[in-house]
């Protein structure tokens, strides 16, 4: 089972480093992992997706946990959430084929967001299996250049955060 964890970790440089090598040093395999600033600039959070049974993802937890940095590890695999990815993609566009690259962003709401002679690059955001489904009716074009970013997501509704604020206040729930 895939699962998606959410690790909410202070802010500091070689955080990202050592969460990756503890995956690394006890053999556990990231399929995914985007990190960036909260709405607090002291916290990041980590979203990490691993693969394994239960006791895979205990395991995972009990490693992180005994991290420094780590603040927070949440598995919502478990809850109702909402995830994203975006990936950009340039394919072969020869004047002649541009209309039929067009039509199939239009269908997967892509940006155009660069137009060359030769080639197209498009930006799409979607779940794993729309992402998955672009790429593939971009193929037959001809893929240049694709990058991918890792999944990201958040738990629908209202829910506490349990991270504190700079005050260590309770933050206010959504």
């Amino acid at each position: 089972m895939r699962h998606i964890l959410a690790v909410m970790v202070e802010n500091n440089p070689g955080v990202l480093a050592r969460v990756a090598g503890l995956f690394s040093r006890r053999g556990f395999n990231i399929d995914s992992l985007a990190v960036g600033r909260t709405e607090n600039p002291k916290i990041s959070r980590m979203t990490i997706v691993v693969e394994g049974d239960q006791r895979v993802l205990e395991q995972v937890t009990k490693q992180l946990h005994k991290l420094v940095d780590v603040i927070k590890i949440s598995d919502v695999t478990t809850e109702q959430y909402v995830d994203r990815e975006l990936v950009m993609i340039k394919v072969n566009a020869s004047s002649s084929l541009r209309g039929e690259i067009i039509q199939i962003a239009d269908i997967f709401r892509a940006r155009i967001v660069d137009l060359g002679v030769k080639s197209i690059t498009l930006e799409c955001t979607g779940n794993d299996a729309k992402i998955n489904a672009f790429e593939e009716s971009l193929r037959p074009y001809g893929l240049k250049e694709l990058v991918r970013t890792g999944k990201i997501a958040m738990l629908r509704g209202m829910r506490y955060s349990g991270v504190q604020d700079s005050g260590g206040r309770q933050q206010e729930p959504e």
